[in-house]
């Protein structure tokens, strides 16, 4: 979805067993574009699988720590050793296909998305990210006066939402063997996994699976002052950091920017409101986020200029990400019919940290409200989803 926005700104299964490692799983043939269902046996259809010669899940992650008094050190990203749980990532929108429906290549943006928002699980579990046919950009950009995508939709059922279940019933009789899983999404990802979970996980066999759900930068209906209700009959919203079998869902808005009537995320409907567990604080709703930050840059120009320098004087970092422990904090709140996060950057004069931290679509008039702060949904709270699902996996075992 972050390079979705910026479309509308600026315009592999182990081998057998064995002694020895298994060899890596080798690429076959990409299936044709316009068939209904693909075999999700084909490693060619995952960005991160165990044994994948090109696993995209395997990349640095090194980040490094910029202190309060302007010092700095450098965490070192070390994998689990022998994770005892699974997780399965459906990715937001990021394909710059010019057609309605983006084909089983991958190009730059969902590799780079792999890094920012996945790949940092592989601390905790073993990871899954199939491709799939989404919405793509182009398709997107016709609602701010792009061009039409090219050729024909695809037929109802075929690709998008189609092509995960496609993945995930593989994953389930193939690579599960009763291993609790963990499912991530953002955005297009999160909606998708949402509308799985309620389809073929809630009341089947598969909940017996479940060990939550992360579904971020979308909305979760619930019952007003309850956990369950609305999305789901009876999944409920994670309340304490062991809780299994329960979903967090939020969207984001800064403090001094909340959401207008017209924003995207975070609104209840059909008397249900939306969702917000803070993962900086599930019991409380409000804490310090254990964040981490692409250290240039955002996905695709999204965000207008690159990220203000991280402190004054500019610290050396030669790092992929970055940790400004204490910079921010989020809470959940209320305003009209919005339950949202709510993030702040408290500025403090002794502080030789930046003081700006961007994250809002920025257009020719300024900050685009409706999105919030949609490019950093996952980045502002990366740290505590991986502490939680480190403790859900203990839990659920």
């Amino acid at each position: 979805m972050r390079a979705a926005i910026a479309g509308l700104t600026l315009s592999a299964i182990l081998a057998a067993s064995c002694a020895t490692s298994p060899p890596p799983l080798v690429l076959q043939p990409l299936p044709a574009a316009d068939i209904a269902h693909a075999d999700f046996a084909n490693p060619s259809l995952w960005l991160c699988r165990p044994g994948l010669a090109d696993d995209k899940c395997k990349v640095n992650l090194d980040a490094t720590i910029i202190a309060a008094n302007g010092e700095t050190s450098i965490e070192k990203y070390v994998p689990v050793s022998d994770p005892k749980v699974d997780c399965f990532f459906v990715y937001p929108t990021v394909s710059n296909d010019k057609t309605w429906a983006s084909d089983w290549t991958v190009d730059n943006m969902e590799i780079d998305d792999i890094k920012l928002q996945f790949a940092r699980f592989g601390s905790v579990c073993r990871q899954f990210a199939p491709i799939y046919r989404q919405t793509t950009l182009t398709a997107l950009r016709i609602a701010s006066g792009g061009p039409q995508p090219e050729g024909e939709r695809l037929p109802q059922g075929v690709g998008g939402y189609a092509d995960v279940v496609d993945a995930w019933n593989w994953y389930m009789a193939n690579e599960n063997n009763g291993r609790g899983v963990i499912l991530i999404g953002h955005s297009q990802g999160a909606g998708v996994l949402a509308r799985l979970i309620a389809q073929e996980i809630e009341g089947k066999p598969a909940q017996a699976q479940f060990v939550s759900a992360m579904l971020l930068g979308s909305t979760v209906l619930v019952q007003p002052g309850k956990d369950t209700g609305g999305t789901y009959k009876s999944i409920p919203l994670c309340r304490a950091e062991d809780q299994t079998g329960c979903v967090i869902s939020y969207a984001s808005f800064r403090n001094t920017l909340p959401p207008p009537d017209t924003a995207r995320f975070a609104k209840g409907s059909g008397g249900n409101a939306a969702a917000c567990n803070n993962p900086a604080s599930l019991a409380s709703g409000q804490g310090v986020p254990d964040s981490y930050f692409l250290a240039k840059g955002f996905l695709n120009g999204s965000a207008g200029p690159n990220q203000p320098a991280w402190g004054n004087p500019a610290p050396t970092i030669t790092t992929p990400f970055v940790k400004v422990p204490g910079l921010v904090s989020t809470r959940c709140v209320t305003k009209g019919d919005y339950h949202y996060l709510e993030m702040t950057v408290t500025p403090d004069p002794a502080d030789p940290r930046t003081d700006e931290l961007a994250g809002e679509i920025m257009r020719a008039t300024g900050p685009d409200l409706n999105w919030g702060l949609h490019l950093i949904d996952v980045d502002h709270s990366m740290g505590d989803l991986i502490r939680i699902a480190r403790k859900q996996a203990a839990a659920w075992k």
